[in-house]
């Protein structure tokens, strides 16, 4: 190919964002300037996770439509095509997190040839924003060239960031962005003298990713929901909980094939990520080569003592030997699930770092997975980190895939160490764990998954499916966290966890497991006289620390366990001879309220604690935000 006699004309990419989903057209326009015909080579950089839509070219007034096809069958359709002669395209993969689509084809001479590739992408949230990433690498300098990137979000923007690869001091002043409420518009179009290396230069400056990250305004309760068509998108992203403890072991490949740089960049990695390891945390750190070496044989808190001697380990750690994944696994596994007490935090995972494949022990792919399944049996979460790429991938994808994780790989960089602890600060904040979000069966079909072992701290939870009456606007959805659900009532106790039931009463004597750590709360059941005249057994409900509740806690209860200021008057005669009353100032009412007692059994179960409480007369009105009411709903758990 002579760059000298095939002309780009022009280039525009213009991407549109609508609510995550990005639709990318990319046009380029090219002229054969020689007197022979010449073979143009069309490249273009794509994001991994974006999909092409669409290919066709402009040639003498003709259009060549192209046919999309599945990965694999495309590629042996291509070295068909390509055999014969024929123009065919492929995507392959061109580096961390792009791939490239290129064809090639011959044009007459003095003629014109137009690409236009189409692609879309839904965006995922990493870290706290969204990431759309062109590529753009023109090898010549262009006459007319565009970037025009258009976003729109119902719910808000909160910030657009815009850099790029090859975006110099000169070239940032040409990028343009206006954000409002729920658009953004970002334009880049450089002229000839702009995009040159220098004033006398015939390089171009374009040569790179344009990067543009965003984020939306994210609704804190049970997340934001879009109705289109029959069709239904339920975002979820509730960035203000507070974070939970976790149990994490680092299993390190120390082999041979890791000595030098990955070694070094390793330990540099792991000495970062144990200074951002929270205190109320329990870690533990496992090498393996033929052998396996831990640091410790039991979890340890993430105290900085703990940290330090920790750090001490990573110190030593070297390469030596053969590379036996099973073993490792196993151990970090049996570590995790044998230390266990009531003590530690509910939320427990394994990250794994090897670059290379098992070379000793147990050999068989398949007979691994299997062996890590079962010995998690669903009771923590396995990361896979493979680093080069004489790894074997395949494995990692499927070990991580199986026991409600994901896999990375990381590249032979002078960045590698930021990459591992980039992927550890995506993992590193657990929000919640066993998160389901439930839709009424009558009213939705065709769901995608919608129970989720863990949310992080940054990323996003997203359901699809469609809706059975194509005119609904509205339904009722819930989300209910750790998956288990307790039904309370004065005959008997329903506990329910993935459509799995088991019922109780009162004299059983049972622990229910995979609560601690959580918000706390005692119910009694309190046992009237038979012979009273309004004689009816009902449940006390107790809280024991409100302080863990979110401030956007606002039901019958939530609205006063953050306190509430009032200030109460001297006591004077009330209608009731045998009870006082005083005058309340409280929101900015004057309320009459009633001296009264009541017994506390927080502490003491079998009798409680008298204790002295002011008695609200009116249904709570003046005191209650709005009136009683507003907070009946139509069943426990439900929202309305």
């Amino acid at each position: 190919l002579s760059l000298a006699a095939i002309e780009v004309q022009s280039m525009r990419v213009d991407c549109k964002v609508a609510s995550r989903f990005a639709h990318t057209v990319m046009t380029t326009k090219a002229l054969n300037t020689a007197n022979a015909s010449q073979e143009v080579f069309f490249e273009v950089d794509l994001p991994k996770t974006a999909f092409i839509t669409n290919f066709s070219m402009l040639i003498e007034g003709r259009i060549y439509v192209s046919e999309v096809k599945e990965k694999e069958q495309a590629r042996q359709q291509y070295e068909s095509a390509v055999s014969s002669g024929l123009t065919a395209g492929l995507v392959k993969a061109s580096g961390r997190n792009m791939e490239t689509f290129s064809v090639s084809v011959n044009i007459a001479p003095q003629s014109r040839i137009t690409f236009t590739l189409t692609y879309e992408e839904l965006l995922q949230r990493r870290l706290g924003s969204y990431e759309i990433m062109i590529g753009v690498r023109p090898k010549q300098l262009v006459q007319n060239f565009e970037i025009v990137v258009d976003i729109y979000e119902p719910n808000g923007i909160a910030f657009v960031d815009v850099n790029g690869t090859f975006i110099t001091n000169e070239l940032l002043p040409l990028v343009k962005k206006t954000v409002t409420d729920k658009k953004a518009h970002v334009y880049f179009s450089p002229t000839l003298d702009q995009q040159k290396t220098c004033s006398d230069c015939e390089e171009t400056l374009v040569d790179g990713d344009l990067f543009i990250r965003y984020d939306v305004n994210h609704p804190q309760d049970i997340g934001e929901i879009q109705i289109i068509n029959g069709y239904f998108v339920h975002f979820f992203a509730p960035d203000d909980l507070p974070q939970m403890p976790k149990n994490v072991v680092f299993v390190i490949d120390r082999s041979g094939s890791m000595e030098g740089e990955k070694m070094k960049q390793t330990r540099e990695a792991l000495m970062t990520i144990l200074s951002e390891l929270h205190e109320d945390d329990y870690f533990g750190l496992v090498t393996f080569d033929d052998t396996i070496e831990p640091w410790r044989p039991f979890l340890s808190k993430a105290t900085p003592e703990n940290v330090t001697e920790a750090k001490e380990f990573v110190k030593t750690i070297e390469a030596r030997h053969m590379t036996d994944i099973n073993k490792g696994l196993l151990f970090a596994v049996d570590m995790l699930t044998t230390e266990k007490s009531h003590s530690f935090p509910d939320m427990s995972m394994i990250i794994l770092l090897t670059d290379g494949r098992p070379s000793s022990g147990q050999r068989d792919l398949s007979k691994i997975q299997e062996n890590v399944q079962n010995a998690i049996n669903g009771s923590m979460s396995l990361f896979c980190l493979g680093f080069g790429y004489d790894v074997d991938y395949s494995l990692l994808d499927t070990l991580a895939k199986q026991n409600d994780g994901l896999a990375r790989r990381v590249y032979e960089a002078s960045d590698a160490a930021l990459q591992l602890q980039g992927f550890y600060d995506e993992v590193a904040t657990p929000l919640l764990l066993e998160v389901n979000l439930n839709y009424p069966g009558n009213a939705v079909i065709d769901l995608t998954q919608s129970h989720f072992r863990q949310f992080f701290k940054g990323s996003e939870i997203v359901v699809a499916g469609r809706l059975q009456e194509l005119e609904t606007n509205t339904f009722q959805t819930e989300v209910s966290k750790f998956g288990i659900r307790l039904m309370v009532s004065t005959k008997e106790i329903l506990v329910s966890e993935r459509g799995k039931q088991a019922k109780f009463s009162w004299t059983n004597n049972k622990t229910l497991e995979g609560l601690k750590n959580s918000v706390k709360f005692l119910i009694i059941l309190h046992k009237i006289w038979k012979m009273h005249q309004y004689h009816q057994d009902y449940l006390g409900f107790y809280t024991l620390d409100s302080h863990l509740f979110s401030s956007n806690v606002h039901g019958l209860l939530g609205q006063f366990y953050h306190g509430v200021n009032f200030e109460v008057s001297d006591l004077f005669p009330g209608k009731d001879p045998d009870k006082q009353d005083a005058n309340m100032f409280v929101k900015g009412n004057e309320l009459t309220v009633t001296r009264g007692w009541k017994r506390d059994f927080r502490q003491d179960v079998k009798n409680g604690e008298e204790v002295p409480c002011w008695f609200i007369h009116n249904n709570g009105t003046g005191l209650l935000d709005g009136v009683h009411t507003d907070y009946i709903v139509s069943g426990l758990f439900k929202t309305i």
